[in-house]
């Protein structure tokens, strides 16, 4: 039997494929009561994941609920960039850090791909961020394994969780869908928002990479509570009250000019 969260993605998955799906079918597919079915799919419609109807949910178009890697390189591309330029300088000589998969943490990965460090060993979940790095002398680095999503090039799953727990890292770089005082750090979709969970816990330093875009919005995963965050690199259009809003909470916000 299925877990609740692993329920719940198992239904917007059903529901990315199929326009519309009765409580009586998913009832009988995961061998749980109606009731708790009908109890998943009203936390899923409060989250703004699915529309729950009479009998059952329809599909919310959810490809705009999760952009794909393509659709978030094309957005903030410059605010994305300067982001990144300003947390290489948070990257010491020697470190070991962990970059998360994410369209700014990838612009980060470039950066470290022509910085001038002499030894560097990273620890990634993203394909396309190992492909930047792997042809860099100077930097050893591991690939946490994991199933890929295609959507998002990130590895998630258990083995995800299963090689962090052997490591510990200097530095963690987070990238989030949603950064919301209330609700904290967001993601779509659970397994990503779990192999977060896992990289924060490995980090002696937690540093989140948010444009201003990501303020204020929430999803369905959640991955952590602002306080349990040390650091978050924005940009110059995040508002000054929401500067200081973080550092009242004890993080430190650096903002990319």
């Amino acid at each position: 039997m299925l877990f609740a969260n692993e329920r719940k993605q198992k239904i917007v998955e059903i529901l990315e494929q199929t326009p519309s799906v009765k409580v009586a079918e998913l009832s009988n597919l995961f061998q749980v009561s109606e009731v708790t079915i009908r109890r998943d799919l009203q936390e899923l419609d409060e989250a703004g994941v699915v529309k729950r109807i009479h009998g059952g949910a329809v599909n919310l178009s959810l490809a705009s609920f999760e952009p794909t890697l393509t659709e978030k390189e094309e957005e903030y591309i410059d605010e994305k960039k300067a982001i990144a330029s300003a947390a290489l300088k948070l990257v010491e000589e020697g470190d070991t850090i962990l970059l998360d998969a994410g369209s700014t943490t990838f612009q980060l990965a470039c950066h470290l791909s022509t910085s001038l460090f002499k030894q560097l060993t990273v620890v990634t979940n993203a394909l396309n961020i190992a492909w930047e790095l792997a042809r860099i002398e100077h930097i050893d680095l591991i690939l946490t394994g994991g199933q890929v999503r295609h959507n998002t090039l990130s590895s998630v799953g258990p083995i995800v969780g299963n090689t962090l727990q052997s490591l510990n890292v200097d530095k963690v770089f987070l990238a989030t869908n949603g950064l919301d005082w209330e609700k904290g750090l967001t993601t779509p979709n659970l397994y990503e928002a779990q192999a977060k969970k896992e990289m924060l816990k490995r980090g002696r330093k937690r540093i989140v990479l948010a444009d201003h875009s990501k303020f204020g919005r929430a999803s369905l995963g959640w991955i952590c509570s602002l306080t349990d965050i040390d650091c978050v690199v924005t940009d110059t259009a995040t508002t000054p009250q929401q500067v200081t809003r973080l550092r009242d909470l004890g993080v430190e916000v650096i903002v990319a000019d």
